[in-house]
């Protein structure tokens, strides 16, 4: 359950892109907070703005105006180096698409973010890997290559991929996109089953309207700017 402590604070955000001759508003003073623990959904009609803003929270991109606290720390005047650090530790990805290494086996997928730490021993990284493939029921196929799964399966072994490096926060841009509604709401139930069991934050954006149910909170997005 979500605590009194907040994970994620934004502070009049802004963002805008240059398409040719226009300028395109993405993000146009967002405020937000997101409390640890929180398993909230972004919502909005494509071009709202809410995969800008996923991006400004995980270091993807930096804002044009505004702070984006994590910790209480503003990451967008972080360096490069600790950006990536921040990344890699506390924020894990999942994207709809998957963005799974074919010729990698579902354990060398889960293992690729510890590749690069250096503070934990080889045995960690092991058990790590091991518990992550454990977590989202995927053991018996921890050898299989990518092509080799479902998509539901594929997906399971994003989130893996997501919570091995124990993060603080967990990003998702439209993770059930590309699933059947079945299938869809078996993710979420995972994703919620890993949130109540490891107290990981989660944020992701949608806009199936049929998945904000499962949610502690939605926060609606339109116009890059946050609908009360």
């Amino acid at each position: 359950m979500p605590t009194d402590v907040n994970l994620i604070q934004l502070h009049n955000l802004k963002k805008s892109y240059r398409l040719g001759e226009t300028v395109v508003n993405a993000l146009n003073g967002v405020n937000l907070k997101i409390l640890e623990g929180e398993f909230t959904a972004l919502i909005g009609t494509s071009g709202s703005g809410k995969s800008t803003l996923l991006n400004m929270i995980g270091c993807l991109d930096s804002p044009d105006a505004g702070e984006v606290l994590f910790q209480e720390k503003n990451i967008h005047t972080l360096t490069e180096q600790q950006k990536s650090e921040l990344r890699n530790k506390k924020i894990g990805f999942i994207f709809q698409s998957f963005n799974l290494v074919p010729v990698l086996s579902v354990y060398e997928n889960v293992s690729l973010p510890l590749v690069i730490r250096k503070d934990l021993s080889d045995s960690e990284k092991q058990n790590r890997i091991k518990k992550a493939i454990e977590d989202v029921e995927l053991s018996l196929f921890s050898q299989h290559l990518p092509d080799q799964l479902s998509g539901g399966q594929r997906q399971r072994v994003a989130i893996a991929r997501a919570i091995v490096s124990h993060p603080k926060l967990i990003l998702a841009d439209e993770p059930t996109a590309n699933l059947d509604s079945k299938t869809a709401h078996m993710i979420i139930d995972l994703l919620l089953n890993l949130n109540r069991k490891n107290k990981v934050t989660f944020m992701f954006c949608s806009h199936d309207e049929k998945l904000i149910g499962r949610v502690d909170r939605v926060i609606r997005i339109q116009d890059g700017q946050i609908q009360q």
